[in-house]
């Protein structure tokens, strides 16, 4: 196999030749072959391994051949990068391998908070019993236990464990308004419609009704005002668009939005978002073998593997063996109801921003 020789050959180069780079580009070529079958393949790709320790290749190339043993490294680049698609990949194949005790060690460790966040940002329902727990310990930090609720929320068994405990008055007080805000969002409408009533959420600022479009498109608002708005953590438009760099990459950018759409529009697309959802951002659900679900969009696709961008921009690769089944959803994977938590002020104010975001004039 002549791939194969020019594979051994660059895994006995030292990393700083550059061979590295070709190396990791043959076993991309290979990925899938069992190397325990093959002595000399097997020994170098783990020389290969060897010289990646750290970086997402290393992630890559356990996933691609399966390759055992690699629970502590992989933990390392996943407290890391909680919130890139290494770190993420990375905690799923140590979920896979079911090393629950090398789990827990890390949830009692200082690095508790990143492991957290990466789990939640898994989407996958193993992550129920390796976070309850934390949300009703009072002897952990009240952030910590938040972030376990906002993990546990992105998961549809966490979200109902979420309503057991708050309708038997177990849930912490100090979390209730996190888990509040957090299940009156989720896609799924049975669990929101009992969040609703179980966990209602607070009245907005000024529970004024909002005027129509035609009125609002009329008002004048102060972008500077609607920037900070934009970037406020209730209403979070930071966590899903980017602007000029500034955000994450999710939903579609919104640098030059206010060249785009009008007043009109971009009303319409905060209070009813699902009424013109953008090609290309339509929300996909997807369920996998082992009971979990993804929800997020198809940014790609092959005969074996399926790509996912999850919230958070978070890319996510499944093996189509592993989908059993996937559906376009109908609403947008902008939620709705966000402007209660602001004014009607606060949403002229944000449109009056957003306006303001149009290409540079050449």
């Amino acid at each position: 196999m002549c791939l194969g020789l020019a594979l051994a050959a660059a895994a006995d180069t030292s990393p700083e030749s550059g061979s590295t780079s070709i190396a990791v580009e043959a076993l991309s070529r290979l990925k899938g072959m069992d190397i325990e079958n093959n002595p000399a393949l097997k020994s170098a790709v783990l020389r290969v391994l060897d010289q990646v320790r750290g970086k997402p290749e290393f992630v890559e190339i356990v996933r691609d051949f399966r390759i055992k043993g690699q629970g502590k490294e992989l933990m390392e680049i996943a407290i890391k990068s909680p919130d890139d698609s290494a770190g993420v990949e990375a905690i799923r194949i140590v979920m896979l391998e079911k090393d629950s005790e090398s789990l827990k060690t890390g949830l009692a460790s200082t690095n508790a908070s990143n492991l957290v966040k990466v789990l939640g940002n898994t989407g996958d329902k193993e992550i129920v019993p390796l976070l309850l727990p934390i949300v009703v310990d009072p002897a952990r930090e009240t952030a910590l236990r938040k972030l376990a609720v906002h993990g546990l929320a992105r998961v549809q068994d966490g979200a109902v464990a979420l309503l057991d405990l708050a309708h038997d008055q177990k849930l912490p007080d100090d979390l209730k308004l996190t888990a509040s805000s957090e299940l009156n969002n989720v896609r799924w409408v049975p669990i929101k419609a009992r969040a609703a009533e179980v966990l209602p959420l607070p009245q907005v600022k000024n529970a004024e009704p909002l005027p129509p479009i035609s009125e609002l498109v009329k008002l004048k608002g102060d972008p500077a005002r609607g920037a900070e708005i934009f970037r406020r953590e209730a209403v979070g438009c930071n966590k899903c668009h980017q602007v000029n760099g500034e955000g994450t990459d999710f939903g579609p950018n919104l640098s030059e939005i206010g060249g785009k759409l009008g007043k009109d529009a971009l009303y319409e697309s905060i209070l009813d978002p699902s009424a013109g959802i953008s090609f290309g951002y339509e929300a996909w659900q997807v369920e996998l073998k082992n009971g979990s679900e993804a929800f997020g969009l198809i940014v790609s696709e092959t005969a074996e593997e399926l790509v996912m961008k999850i919230a958070g921009g978070i890319v996510t690769r499944y093996r189509k063996a592993e989908v059993v089944s996937r559906q376009k959803q109908k609403l947008s994977i902008m939620p709705a109801g966000l402007q209660q938590t602001m004014t009607k002020d606060e949403i002229v104010d944000l449109v009056e921003y957003l306006m303001t975001l149009k290409a540079a004039k050449r």
